[in-house]
């Protein structure tokens, strides 16, 4: 141990994720907190709050990434989110190779990597269906939680929203609930949308057959994960610390930096 240490802080525009690892890449310490309206405001709270004797330890390096990455002053560098979300997924899954679906607040990520390092990506940074904010809003409008929606759904029929467009796909959903349709039922359908939006999405890059890993917020939920398996026709691998894949990746290329 040389007492350098790295933290990655992920400021996504829903949840900001930060990791700090030591300079063998073991974790040692995380952070999971909402963003909120101000990013830089969150930046200066997380920094706050990191332990005293990594914040003020003079070998620590700062890397931000995600989509407030610019409001952290304090940061010795920003490194863009695929390159940090890929660096992430491979410490975590321990492949070297692998295909990355992130499932983010606002946006998807797919990224192809190979021998670890990013060979193809895409993402739908103009459009929030098939994203958690999507899952939030349809969640909002049955009145539960993402969390009970999904189990809900787990119990739900075969039915549509065909709408690709959030606000459009929204009045599907009122108008299902006006026409009686069960909740369990909307839920499936709700779900469905998602990973049919990713699946698509999937058709532009050039999957292959290497192992699919889920990231992102919506790997807490085991539904989405089962789902995407059965459109996708194979596993997808995910894990509870899979949503702080970019806070951890920049965490590495923060060690990397001093």
């Amino acid at each position: 141990m040389d007492g350098k240490y790295g933290v990655g802080i992920d400021i996504g525009s829903t949840c900001a994720k930060t990791v700090i690892i030591d300079s063998e890449g073991m974790i040692v310490w995380k952070d999971l907190r909402p963003t909120g309206w101000s990013s830089v405001d969150t930046a200066e709270a997380i920094r706050k709050d990191l332990p005293p004797e990594i914040r003020n330890n003079e070998k620590t390096r700062f890397v931000a990434t995600g989509y407030g990455r610019v409001s952290v002053p304090f940061a010795d560098k920003c490194v863009t989110e695929i390159s940090c979300h890929a660096k992430g997924a491979v410490k975590l899954f321990g492949l070297r190779d692998l295909n990355v679906i992130d499932i983010g607040g606002q946006d998807t990520k797919l990224i192809v990597i190979r021998g670890g390092a990013v060979t193809e990506f895409i993402m739908n940074d103009k459009c929030s269906a098939g994203t958690g904010r999507f899952l939030e809003v349809m969640a909002n409008t049955l009145s539960v939680s993402p969390a009970a929606m999904c189990r809900m759904a787990e119990q739900g029929n075969e039915t549509r929203i065909s709408s690709l467009c959030t606000v459009f796909a929204e009045s599907e959903v009122i108008n299902l609930i006006g026409m009686g349709t069960p909740r369990e039922n909307i839920a499936w359908a709700i779900v469905d949308s998602i990973v049919q939006k990713v699946k698509t999405q999937a058709g532009k890059i050039r999957l292959e057959k290497e192992p699919l890993c889920l990231t992102g917020g919506l790997c807490d939920f085991s539904y989405v994960q089962k789902k995407l398996e059965i459109v996708f026709g194979r596993d997808v691998l995910t894990t509870p610390d899979a949503r702080f894949a970019g806070a951890l990746g920049a965490a590495e290329y923060a060690v990397l930096s001093g």
